[in-house]
Order: structure tokens, then C-alpha cells, then sequence
């Protein structure tokens, strides 16, 4: 199987070298080219067409996004911003994602020995969901480095769930889980509901910082409240909680309060947050009160415990292909069992609604 080829975009020459050696280190991406600046980025483009290129916001000459505009209506490659952790980064990563850019990664940087490990599996799993997205060049994914990191289930995190829990009151949940393709997809799902949606919590994989953006993003276009979520914040009506990046975030329930926590532990299914650990809470402690949802993205993610929540007498519902960005988790979720209904992304919101009723 080829390599993705990769372009890096940078005008940091250290971040253009870790890169390199982040994304050479595994077998399946090749760096093909750097470039400092958006007008070097066009020349290397003149004789090499890689499958990814990974693009600087902030670089002088041309900043990234005007340079990912032009991109886009001339010769759409796949695209993976690379952002700091500054609140103005967030926001115009963000911005980017609206302008064809398929995933955000954060600057590498130093860190311990786990973090710089776990750096690597995102940044190399972001490329890799990249090249397997439209525009682009769809290939078969498998990732070595699980041979060399643990990929940790849920388990890790907590029990699964047991029959107590599977007990049906009035009141509905709503989880979704996404990656890849997400943040539009998210947009599109949640500016459908009215002001007295079921709650929800959702898991988009998503940087430490760029989470409390997305949320303020989308609260500004939907009718429902929209927040990055907090420990203990309680799941009502009208409300839809954003697992904040780097942290794993839980539905439980006391008596008939939903709330969630918010907690830190190893990645899951090689994220943090991770679906798998939201969709598992739900099937312990919610049962036949929740409907899950799970969306474009790469990997599998969330398709062992949708499984869970479908054996536990929730109501499950994947993104067709059709629609999706990249059809990996959903895909897995239909293999693995755990899905009763299959829809275009614009069909779920008003199904939803429909089971929520």
C-alpha cells in the first residue's frame, strides 16, 4: 500500500522539523515537502501533489486561511490545520473548518514521554482520517502504532453496564459522537433542533482549548444553549454539552437528575475525549432513556459500546456514507451490530425529535 504523502506548511522551522519527524516516524505517511509560507506551499505544489498538507494559521506573506480559501477553489486537498493553544488560534481554526479544512491539531510540543506519545497517535491519526476524506484519495486505513501503544477500551475507564440501569422513566438523553468531518456536521444536526430539544452531551475529537470555541460557535447559531461542559453540569432540556477537549466526559444520573463528569484518564479507542467512554456511561446509567447517535469520522470510536447501548434498549442511529466526511466510525458501529437506523445526516435531527417525543 502506498504512503500518504504529506505537505508540511509552517513558518516555525522547528515546528516544520518535529512535524517531520512525528509524521516520518510512521510507516504509512511520508513527508514529501516543507514550505515556510503559503507562496512556497504554491511552488512545491507545481511539482508534488501530496494526498495531506498540514497548515500554519499565523505565517507571514499569506496567512493560512486566506491561503486554504484559495486552495479549496482551486485544487482541493485535503487539509489539517495546525494551531496553537491560543484563544485567537481556536477561533480561527475554527473558522477554517467552515472553510473546507477537515481537522485541527495542535503545535507539538514538549512534554513527557506520554504526552509526546500521545501527540504522535493524534497527529498521525488526523493525517490519516485526512487522506481517507473527500477531497481526497479514500485508501484503506490500518495503523501500526497500535502495535506500539496500547489502544485502550473503555474498560479502562469504567465497568460495563449491568441490568439496573436499564430501567425506562419519561425523560430522554441524547449522546452523539463524532470525529472526522464533525464540526460541520454537528452544526448542521444541532441548528435543526428547537429550544426545548432533549438534552444531550456530545464528544467531538477536538484539541485542549478549541472545544470552549466550538461550543460559543455553535451556541451562536442554534436555538438551543450550546456550553463546553463542566463537572456536575446537569443535562436538561434545550441544553447540549461539548466534552471539553483532553477530557473524558461521563453521563451519570442521581434519582431522576442527568448530569455529567467531566475526568481525566489514558486515551480510549486512541482519543481523549473518547465516544466510547460517553457511549458506555449512557448504557450504564441511562439504559431505554437514551438515543445515541454516532457521525462521520475515522476510526471506531464509539462502535463497541453503541453496541452496548443498542443491547441495553437504547435507540442508536449512524450517518449514512453518503453524507459522512469519512465513513469510519459509523461503519464500524453498523459492523459491530449496534445500529437500528442509518440516515443522511439532514434526516436526524427531526428523528431524534421524533423518538424523543
Amino acid at each position: 500500500m502506498s504512503k500518504i504523502k504529506v505537505l508540511v506548511v509552517d513558518d516555525s522551522a522547528l515546528v516544520r522539523q518535529t512535524l517531520c519527524e512525528i509524521l516520518n516516524s510512521d510507516p504509512e505517511i511520508e513527508v514529501v515537502g516543507t514550505a515556510a509560507d503559503p507562496f512556497l506551499a504554491a511552488e512545491r505544489l507545481r511539482t508534488v501533489v501530496p494526498d495531506v498538507i498540514t497548515l500554519d494559521i499565523e505565517m507571514p506573506r499569506m496567512d493560512g486561511l486566506t491561503f486554504l480559501q484559495k486552495l479549496m477553489s482551486q485544487h482541493p486537498i485535503p487539509v489539517v490545520m495546525c494551531s496553537s493553544l491560543a484563544e485567537g488560534g481556536s477561533e480561527s481554526a475554527l473558522k477554517a473548518m467552515e472553510y473546507g479544512a477537515v481537522d485541527i491539531i495542535t503545535k507539538p510540543r514538549m512534554g513527557t514521554k506520554q504526552f509526546i506519545e500521545e501527540s504522535r497517535i493524534m497527529i498521525c491519526d488526523a493525517v490519516k482520517g485526512a487522506a481517507a476524506s473527500r477531497p481526497g484519495h479514500a485508501r484503506p486505513v490500518r495503523s501500526t502504532l497500535k502495535e506500539i501503544s496500547p489502544k485502550y477500551s473503555a474498560d479502562v475507564i469504567m465497568d460495563k453496564p449491568n441490568s439496573k440501569a436499564m430501567i425506562q422513566t419519561t425523560e430522554k438523553v441524547v449522546v452523539v459522537g463524532a470525529s472526522t468531518g464533525g464540526t460541520e456536521a454537528l452544526r448542521v444536526f444541532l441548528e435543526m433542533l428547537p429550544e426545548n430539544a432533549p438534552g444531550m452531551v456530545v464528544v467531538q475529537h477536538m484539541p485542549e482549548n478549541f472545544t470552549a470555541a466550538f461550543a460559543r460557535r455553535l451556541d451562536s447559531l442554534c436555538r438551543v444553549t450550546v456550553k463546553e461542559a463542566q463537572d456536575n453540569d446537569t443535562i436538561v432540556r434545550g441544553r447540549v454539552l461539548i466534552a471539553p477537549g483532553n477530557q473524558h466526559t461521563l453521563l451519570k444520573r442521581s434519582g431522576a437528575r442527568y448530569y455529567v463528569e467531566v475526568k481525566s484518564g489514558p486515551l480510549v479507542s486512541r482519543h481523549r475525549p473518547s465516544v466510547d467512554v460517553l457511549f458506555r456511561s449512557a448504557a450504564r446509567y441511562a439504559g431505554k432513556n437514551v438515543v445515541g447517535v454516532i457521525m462521520t469520522g475515522m476510526g471506531d470510536d464509539g462502535a463497541r459500546s453503541m453496541k452496548e447501548m443498542f443491547d441495553g434498549g437504547a435507540i442508536t442511529i449512524a450517518q449514512d456514507e453518503a453524507t459522512c466526511v469519512v465513513f469510519g466510525m459509523p461503519a464500524e458501529a453498523i459492523k459491530h451490530g449496534g445500529v437500528h437506523k442509518v440516515m443522511p445526516l439532514q434526516l436526524i435531527a427531526p428523528e431524534v425529535l421524533r423518538l424523543c417525543l
